[in-house]
Protein backbone atom coordinates (compact mmCIF):
# COMPACT_ATOMS: atom_id res chain seq x y z
CA UNK A 1 0.00 0.00 0.00
CA UNK A 2 1.57 3.28 -1.11
CA UNK A 3 2.52 5.68 1.69
CA UNK A 4 1.12 3.34 4.36
CA UNK A 5 2.72 3.47 7.82
CA UNK A 6 4.53 0.27 8.79
CA UNK A 7 3.98 -0.82 12.40
CA UNK A 8 6.03 -3.55 14.10
CA UNK A 9 3.75 -5.92 16.01
CA UNK A 10 5.63 -8.09 18.49
CA UNK A 11 3.67 -11.25 19.27
CA UNK A 12 1.47 -10.57 16.24
CA UNK A 13 0.85 -14.29 15.75
CA UNK A 14 -0.83 -14.53 19.15
CA UNK A 15 -4.43 -14.02 20.23
CA UNK A 16 -4.73 -10.28 20.84
CA UNK A 17 -1.80 -9.44 18.57
CA UNK A 18 -3.33 -11.07 15.49
CA UNK A 19 -6.64 -9.29 16.02
CA UNK A 20 -4.76 -6.01 16.31
CA UNK A 21 -2.94 -6.76 13.04
CA UNK A 22 -6.29 -7.05 11.31
CA UNK A 23 -7.48 -3.79 12.89
CA UNK A 24 -4.27 -2.04 11.80
CA UNK A 25 -4.67 -3.26 8.22
CA UNK A 26 -8.31 -2.17 8.19
CA UNK A 27 -7.21 1.29 9.36
CA UNK A 28 -4.64 1.60 6.56
CA UNK A 29 -1.45 0.59 8.41
CA UNK A 30 0.87 -2.27 7.44
CA UNK A 31 1.48 -4.62 10.40
CA UNK A 32 4.94 -6.23 10.39
CA UNK A 33 4.73 -9.22 12.73
CA UNK A 34 7.69 -10.58 14.67
CA UNK A 35 6.96 -13.71 16.69
CA UNK A 36 8.96 -16.73 17.85
CA UNK A 37 5.86 -18.96 17.53
CA UNK A 38 6.32 -20.44 21.02
CA UNK A 39 2.67 -19.61 21.70
CA UNK A 40 1.71 -17.90 18.44
CA UNK A 41 0.33 -19.46 15.26
CA UNK A 42 1.84 -18.86 11.84
CA UNK A 43 -1.54 -19.11 10.13
CA UNK A 44 -2.78 -16.16 12.21
CA UNK A 45 -0.44 -13.81 10.33
CA UNK A 46 -2.58 -12.70 7.38
CA UNK A 47 -2.26 -8.94 6.95
CA UNK A 48 1.41 -8.12 6.49
CA UNK A 49 5.00 -9.37 6.50
CA UNK A 50 6.15 -11.98 9.01
CA UNK A 51 9.55 -12.31 10.66
CA UNK A 52 10.13 -15.39 12.80
CA UNK A 53 12.39 -14.47 15.68
CA UNK A 54 12.80 -13.65 19.33
CA UNK A 55 12.92 -10.26 21.00
CA UNK A 56 16.11 -11.31 22.75
CA UNK A 57 17.80 -11.00 19.35
CA UNK A 58 18.66 -7.29 19.32
CA UNK A 59 20.35 -7.49 15.93
CA UNK A 60 17.29 -9.07 14.31
CA UNK A 61 15.02 -6.45 15.87
CA UNK A 62 17.13 -3.59 14.58
CA UNK A 63 17.43 -5.14 11.12
CA UNK A 64 13.66 -5.72 10.95
CA UNK A 65 12.82 -2.16 11.97
CA UNK A 66 15.19 -0.75 9.36
CA UNK A 67 14.32 -3.18 6.57
CA UNK A 68 10.59 -2.45 6.88
CA UNK A 69 10.90 1.29 7.62
CA UNK A 70 8.93 0.80 10.84
CA UNK A 71 7.44 3.97 12.31
CA UNK A 72 5.82 2.64 15.50
CA UNK A 73 5.48 -0.50 17.63
CA UNK A 74 2.63 -2.49 19.16
CA UNK A 75 4.16 -4.74 21.83
CA UNK A 76 2.29 -7.94 22.75
CA UNK A 77 5.08 -10.50 23.02
CA UNK A 78 5.07 -11.88 26.58
CA UNK A 79 4.48 -14.95 28.69
CA UNK A 80 1.11 -14.65 30.40
CA UNK A 81 0.38 -17.62 32.66
CA UNK A 82 -0.01 -16.44 36.24
CA UNK A 83 0.52 -19.87 37.83
CA UNK A 84 3.62 -20.54 35.77
CA UNK A 85 5.03 -17.16 36.75
CA UNK A 86 4.77 -18.16 40.43
CA UNK A 87 6.79 -21.30 39.72
CA UNK A 88 9.29 -19.77 37.30
CA UNK A 89 9.66 -16.03 37.96
CA UNK A 90 13.01 -15.90 36.17
CA UNK A 91 11.38 -17.01 32.92
CA UNK A 92 8.88 -14.14 33.18
CA UNK A 93 11.37 -11.44 34.10
CA UNK A 94 13.74 -12.57 31.36
CA UNK A 95 11.09 -12.59 28.64
CA UNK A 96 8.67 -9.87 29.72
CA UNK A 97 11.17 -7.43 31.23
CA UNK A 98 14.60 -7.98 29.68
CA UNK A 99 13.24 -8.48 26.18
CA UNK A 100 11.09 -5.36 26.49
CA UNK A 101 14.20 -3.35 27.33
CA UNK A 102 15.95 -4.91 24.31
CA UNK A 103 13.02 -3.79 22.16
CA UNK A 104 13.13 -0.26 23.59
CA UNK A 105 16.86 -0.04 22.90
CA UNK A 106 16.33 -1.15 19.30
CA UNK A 107 13.63 1.52 18.94
CA UNK A 108 15.95 4.15 20.40
CA UNK A 109 18.80 3.21 18.07
CA UNK A 110 16.57 3.33 14.99
CA UNK A 111 14.65 6.50 15.92
CA UNK A 112 11.25 4.86 16.45
CA UNK A 113 9.55 6.84 19.20
CA UNK A 114 5.98 5.50 19.55
CA UNK A 115 4.94 2.27 21.29
CA UNK A 116 1.58 0.86 22.40
CA UNK A 117 2.13 -1.67 25.17
CA UNK A 118 -0.12 -4.61 26.04
CA UNK A 119 -0.41 -4.30 29.82
CA UNK A 120 -2.89 -5.86 32.23
CA UNK A 121 -5.14 -5.33 35.22
CA UNK A 122 -2.86 -7.84 36.98
CA UNK A 123 -0.62 -4.85 37.74
CA UNK A 124 -3.22 -3.69 40.29
CA UNK A 125 -3.37 -6.84 42.42
CA UNK A 126 -6.34 -7.03 44.78
CA UNK A 127 -8.57 -3.98 44.28
CA UNK A 128 -9.02 -1.49 47.11
CA UNK A 129 -12.20 -0.13 45.49
CA UNK A 130 -14.47 -0.98 42.58
CA UNK A 131 -14.63 -0.30 39.73
CA UNK A 132 -10.84 -0.09 39.38
CA UNK A 133 -9.54 3.30 38.29
CA UNK A 134 -6.12 4.00 36.78
CA UNK A 135 -5.27 5.96 39.93
CA UNK A 136 -5.45 2.84 42.13
CA UNK A 137 -2.09 1.83 43.53
CA UNK A 138 -0.46 -0.99 41.57
CA UNK A 139 0.51 -3.93 43.79
CA UNK A 140 0.87 -7.08 41.68
CA UNK A 141 0.28 -10.45 43.35
CA UNK A 142 2.47 -12.48 41.01
CA UNK A 143 5.59 -12.21 38.82
CA UNK A 144 3.48 -11.93 35.67
CA UNK A 145 1.79 -8.75 36.92
CA UNK A 146 5.10 -7.48 38.32
CA UNK A 147 6.82 -7.98 34.96
CA UNK A 148 4.15 -5.96 33.18
CA UNK A 149 4.36 -3.19 35.77
CA UNK A 150 8.14 -3.05 35.38
CA UNK A 151 7.68 -2.65 31.62
CA UNK A 152 5.24 0.23 32.21
CA UNK A 153 7.85 1.91 34.41
CA UNK A 154 10.57 1.37 31.82
CA UNK A 155 8.36 3.09 29.23
CA UNK A 156 7.94 6.04 31.56
CA UNK A 157 11.70 6.45 32.01
CA UNK A 158 12.41 6.03 28.30
CA UNK A 159 9.95 8.85 27.79
CA UNK A 160 11.84 11.08 30.21
CA UNK A 161 15.29 10.20 28.87
CA UNK A 162 14.66 9.76 25.15
CA UNK A 163 11.32 11.39 24.36
CA UNK A 164 9.65 8.05 23.67
CA UNK A 165 5.86 8.21 23.41
CA UNK A 166 3.97 5.32 24.98
CA UNK A 167 0.50 4.00 25.72
CA UNK A 168 0.08 1.26 28.34
CA UNK A 169 -3.30 -0.38 27.88
CA UNK A 170 -4.37 -2.40 30.91
CA UNK A 171 -6.75 -5.10 29.72
CA UNK A 172 -9.23 -6.79 31.95
CA UNK A 173 -10.42 -10.10 30.40
CA UNK A 174 -9.92 -10.33 26.65
CA UNK A 175 -12.52 -12.65 25.14
CA UNK A 176 -14.33 -13.55 21.94
CA UNK A 177 -13.02 -13.94 18.41
CA UNK A 178 -12.92 -12.17 15.07
CA UNK A 179 -16.54 -11.75 13.86
CA UNK A 180 -15.49 -13.13 10.45
CA UNK A 181 -13.93 -16.18 12.18
CA UNK A 182 -10.64 -15.60 10.34
CA UNK A 183 -8.71 -15.71 13.64
CA UNK A 184 -9.55 -16.59 17.22
CA UNK A 185 -8.33 -17.82 20.57
CA UNK A 186 -6.31 -21.01 20.78
CA UNK A 187 -3.90 -21.38 23.69
CA UNK A 188 -2.06 -24.44 24.92
CA UNK A 189 -2.67 -24.84 27.75
CA UNK A 190 -5.96 -22.93 27.76
CA UNK A 191 -6.70 -20.97 30.93
CA UNK A 192 -9.33 -18.50 29.73
CA UNK A 193 -12.88 -19.17 30.79
CA UNK A 194 -14.88 -18.63 27.60
CA UNK A 195 -12.96 -21.12 25.39
CA UNK A 196 -12.90 -23.64 28.24
CA UNK A 197 -16.68 -23.51 28.65
CA UNK A 198 -17.16 -23.74 24.87
CA UNK A 199 -14.83 -26.73 24.59
CA UNK A 200 -16.83 -28.40 27.37
CA UNK A 201 -20.06 -27.71 25.47
CA UNK A 202 -18.44 -29.29 22.39
CA UNK A 203 -17.67 -32.45 24.37
CA UNK A 204 -13.90 -31.90 24.45
CA UNK A 205 -13.86 -31.74 28.28
CA UNK A 206 -15.97 -33.55 30.86
CA UNK A 207 -16.85 -30.45 32.90
CA UNK A 208 -15.91 -26.88 33.74
CA UNK A 209 -14.26 -26.76 37.14
CA UNK A 210 -15.34 -23.70 39.13
CA UNK A 211 -12.83 -22.71 41.78
CA UNK A 212 -14.70 -20.82 44.46
CA UNK A 213 -18.46 -20.84 44.99
CA UNK A 214 -18.59 -18.86 48.25
CA UNK A 215 -17.36 -15.45 47.12
CA UNK A 216 -19.35 -12.37 48.25
CA UNK A 217 -21.00 -12.09 44.83
CA UNK A 218 -24.56 -12.62 43.67
CA UNK A 219 -24.10 -16.32 42.84
CA UNK A 220 -20.95 -17.01 44.87
CA UNK A 221 -18.58 -17.28 41.89
CA UNK A 222 -15.86 -14.85 40.83
CA UNK A 223 -16.81 -11.86 38.68
CA UNK A 224 -14.69 -10.50 35.83
CA UNK A 225 -14.97 -7.75 33.22
CA UNK A 226 -14.94 -9.34 29.75
CA UNK A 227 -14.05 -7.15 26.76
CA UNK A 228 -14.24 -8.36 23.18
CA UNK A 229 -10.85 -8.78 21.51
CA UNK A 230 -12.03 -6.77 18.49
CA UNK A 231 -12.91 -3.86 20.77
CA UNK A 232 -9.44 -4.15 22.32
CA UNK A 233 -7.89 -4.06 18.86
CA UNK A 234 -9.75 -0.88 17.95
CA UNK A 235 -8.51 0.75 21.17
CA UNK A 236 -4.91 -0.05 20.18
CA UNK A 237 -5.33 1.64 16.82
CA UNK A 238 -6.85 4.70 18.49
CA UNK A 239 -4.00 4.85 21.01
CA UNK A 240 -1.44 4.57 18.22
CA UNK A 241 -3.03 7.47 16.37
CA UNK A 242 -2.89 9.57 19.55
CA UNK A 243 0.83 8.92 19.95
CA UNK A 244 1.57 9.64 16.31
CA UNK A 245 -0.24 12.97 16.69
CA UNK A 246 1.97 14.04 19.59
CA UNK A 247 0.47 12.63 22.80
CA UNK A 248 3.36 11.76 25.12
CA UNK A 249 1.96 9.14 27.47
CA UNK A 250 -1.26 7.22 28.10
CA UNK A 251 -2.11 4.80 30.91
CA UNK A 252 -5.60 3.43 30.33
CA UNK A 253 -7.89 0.64 31.50
CA UNK A 254 -9.70 -1.32 28.79
CA UNK A 255 -12.89 -2.94 30.00
CA UNK A 256 -16.64 -2.52 29.90
CA UNK A 257 -17.34 -1.52 33.51
CA UNK A 258 -19.68 -4.49 33.85
CA UNK A 259 -18.76 -7.82 35.41
CA UNK A 260 -20.01 -11.33 34.72
CA UNK A 261 -19.65 -14.24 37.13
CA UNK A 262 -18.29 -17.65 36.17
CA UNK A 263 -21.80 -19.09 36.38
CA UNK A 264 -23.14 -16.30 34.13
CA UNK A 265 -20.57 -17.18 31.47
CA UNK A 266 -21.46 -20.87 31.74
CA UNK A 267 -25.14 -19.97 31.41
CA UNK A 268 -24.48 -17.80 28.31
CA UNK A 269 -22.66 -20.69 26.62
CA UNK A 270 -25.41 -23.12 27.65
CA UNK A 271 -28.00 -20.79 26.11
CA UNK A 272 -25.98 -20.54 22.91
CA UNK A 273 -25.76 -24.33 22.53
CA UNK A 274 -29.26 -25.03 23.81
CA UNK A 275 -28.03 -27.48 26.42
CA UNK A 276 -26.55 -27.35 29.90
CA UNK A 277 -22.76 -27.28 30.23
CA UNK A 278 -21.64 -29.57 33.09
CA UNK A 279 -19.69 -27.98 35.96
CA UNK A 280 -17.85 -29.15 39.07
CA UNK A 281 -17.48 -27.00 42.16
CA UNK A 282 -14.04 -26.71 43.72
CA UNK A 283 -12.55 -24.72 46.63
CA UNK A 284 -11.20 -21.24 46.05
CA UNK A 285 -7.67 -20.75 44.76
CA UNK A 286 -5.29 -18.60 46.76
CA UNK A 287 -4.90 -15.09 45.39
CA UNK A 288 -8.08 -14.96 43.28
CA UNK A 289 -10.00 -11.72 43.76
CA UNK A 290 -13.79 -11.96 44.12
CA UNK A 291 -14.45 -9.12 41.65
CA UNK A 292 -12.32 -7.33 39.04
CA UNK A 293 -14.19 -4.70 37.05
CA UNK A 294 -12.72 -1.74 35.17
CA UNK A 295 -13.50 1.92 35.29
CA UNK A 296 -12.74 2.60 31.63
CA UNK A 297 -14.17 6.12 31.49
CA UNK A 298 -10.76 7.60 30.72
CA UNK A 299 -10.26 5.35 27.68
CA UNK A 300 -13.71 6.22 26.41
CA UNK A 301 -12.96 9.92 26.76
CA UNK A 302 -9.36 10.03 25.57
CA UNK A 303 -9.57 7.47 22.75
CA UNK A 304 -13.19 8.18 21.78
CA UNK A 305 -13.53 4.43 22.26
CA UNK A 306 -16.63 2.38 22.93
CA UNK A 307 -16.64 -1.44 23.38
CA UNK A 308 -19.32 -2.18 20.79
CA UNK A 309 -19.08 -5.97 20.68
CA UNK A 310 -18.55 -6.77 24.35
CA UNK A 311 -21.93 -8.11 25.42
CA UNK A 312 -21.42 -11.57 26.87
CA UNK A 313 -23.77 -12.93 24.19
CA UNK A 314 -21.68 -11.58 21.29
CA UNK A 315 -18.44 -12.66 22.96
CA UNK A 316 -19.79 -16.21 23.25
CA UNK A 317 -21.23 -16.32 19.73
CA UNK A 318 -18.05 -15.12 18.02
CA UNK A 319 -15.91 -17.48 20.11
CA UNK A 320 -18.27 -20.37 19.34
CA UNK A 321 -18.06 -19.76 15.58
CA UNK A 322 -14.28 -19.85 15.80
CA UNK A 323 -14.10 -23.03 17.89
CA UNK A 324 -16.60 -24.83 15.66
CA UNK A 325 -14.36 -24.37 12.63
CA UNK A 326 -12.82 -27.66 11.43
CA UNK A 327 -9.53 -28.37 13.16
CA UNK A 328 -9.91 -25.78 15.91
CA UNK A 329 -9.66 -27.22 19.42
CA UNK A 330 -10.05 -25.45 22.76
CA UNK A 331 -7.40 -27.22 24.78
CA UNK A 332 -5.73 -26.88 28.16
CA UNK A 333 -6.23 -26.59 31.86
CA UNK A 334 -9.29 -26.25 34.04
CA UNK A 335 -10.38 -22.85 35.28
CA UNK A 336 -12.15 -21.22 38.17
CA UNK A 337 -11.76 -17.53 38.80
CA UNK A 338 -10.74 -16.59 35.26
CA UNK A 339 -7.22 -15.34 34.73
CA UNK A 340 -6.65 -11.66 34.16
CA UNK A 341 -5.55 -10.71 30.69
Amino acid sequence: MANATNVLVTGGAGYVGSHCCKALATAGFVPVTIDNLVHGHRDAVKWGPFVEGDLADAELLTETIRAHSVRAVLHFAAFAYVGESMRAPGKYFSNNVCNTVTLLESMRLTGVDSIVFSSTCATYGLPTSLPIKESQRQRPLNPYGESKLFAERALNWYGHAHGMRSASLRYFNAAGADPDAEIGETHSPETHLVPIVISTALGQRPAVEIFGTDYPTEDGTAVRDYVHVTDLAEAHVSALRQLMHGVRELRLNLGTGRGHSVREVVRAVSNSFGRAVPTRDRPRREGDAPVLVADAARARRVLKWEPRRSSIEEIVETARRWHERPGIQARGATVGAPAAA
